[in-house]
């Protein structure tokens, strides 16, 4: 975990750039989710076991859940 906060990853894609920042800055971006509340009382419970918040068990899901790199590309409709 450690070395997930002090690294960086870039996402890239044609049209966006997006970088997951470390954990340890306070720049975020607010967002709301809709989750089945058994998934989300089991997240808030392993939160607690690992003495985490529920944002860094997200934070660390996604990180591990995406690719390194997401690439998008437009399609010339004719």
């Amino acid at each position: 975990m450690e070395n997930q906060r002090k690294n960086r990853i870039t996402l890239t894609s044609t049209t966006t750039s997006c970088i997951i920042l470390s954990m340890t800055t306070t720049t975020k971006q607010r967002i709301t989710l809709f989750l089945n509340p058994s998934i989300a009382k089991h997240a808030r419970a392993q939160a607690v076991v690992e003495d985490l918040t529920l944002t860094e068990i997200v934070e660390k899901s996604l990180i591990e859940y995406l690719p390194q790199k997401t690439v998008i590309k437009k399609v010339k409709i004719l």
